[in-house]
């Protein structure tokens, strides 16, 4: 598909997205806002894609939602319209639309890596926090920033941070707007790990997203599925679940192939 703000390239079952415009910081303007649900479920349909790795051009990761767009926000939502139900019903669809955008990182089905530097601002933390897993380099700058420009971030980052870092943290975050640097990000588990450069960052992604990428797309998939599941779930609910998802997926091609693997020792091969 032929995007104009993000590229996507496969090779070797990994899918890189890369978000493409450096020259304004990966501002996210509209049609990036409209691409990437698009791309992310093109994604999920291709067989041929086991893991996705998001990042950015140029120096920055995100710098969050192009500010060309809140300024023209009363004109784009149908704001004007002389009815003020109207009006509210119309800023809500657009809400909804934002954050369905988000919600297609976590909605996709394969593992979706970020892989962070330079500035992650606002909208950029509500991609991060919709990844499976995240990973930076050294010098990143990670922030909350929607209380500087007045508003309640909403399209995801204060539902799904506080699981990832505690309430704590997401309220400092989320109520100062600070800039949250490698090292503070990878103690309260923000990230995965920090990398003292973007090239070993990359590197150590590139190898993960190919490990990956080998292991059965079915179980994976489900991995993915049962601990999203999980997370908006209490434990018994939880465990129904996968209970379930297994009864219909445990006996599959894959499991015979780990099974023949293993007593023959050597590495699986699974397909698409």
């Amino acid at each position: 598909m032929d995007y104009q703000t993000i590229k996507v390239s496969i090779d070797a079952g990994v899918a890189t997205l890369l978000l493409n415009r450096p020259d304004r910081a990966n501002s996210m303007n509209q049609p990036m806002w409209d691409e990437l649900p698009r791309a992310f479920d093109a994604l999920d349909k291709q067989p041929e894609v086991r893991v996705v790795v998001l990042t950015g051009a140029g120096e920055h990761f995100c710098a969050g939602i192009d500010i060309t767009m809140l300024a023209e926000l009363q004109r784009t939502t149908g704001a004007d319209d002389p009815c003020a139900g109207r009006a509210r019903e119309n800023l809500r669809n657009w809400i909804l639309k934002m954050q369905d955008t988000v919600n297609a990182l976590e909605r996709c089905r394969k593992p979706v890596i970020a892989a962070i530097h330079g500035a992650c601002m606002g909208a950029g933390v509500d991609l991060i926090t919709a990844c499976d897993l995240r990973y930076c380099a050294e010098g990143v700058r990670i922030a909350v920033k929607e209380i500087d420009m007045g508003l309640v971030a909403d399209v995801g980052v204060l539902q799904r941070l506080p699981k990832l870092v505690g309430e704590g943290v997401t309220r400092d975050m989320a109520y100062t707007g600070r800039e949250v640097g490698a090292k503070e990000a990878e103690r309260n588990g923000l990230v995965n790990r920090a990398y003292p450069t973007h090239a070993k960052m990359m590197k150590a992604v590139t190898e993960l997203a190919r490990k990956l990428a080998a292991k059965s797309p079915l179980a994976l998939r489900g991995t993915k599925h049962v601990i999203t599941h999980g997370r908006d779930h209490s434990v018994a609910e939880s465990m129904e679940y996968v209970a379930l998802w297994n009864a219909a997926m445990l006996m599959s091609e894959d499991l015979a192939e780990a099974v023949m693997a293993f007593q023959k020792k050597r590495p699986p091969t699974f397909r698409d």
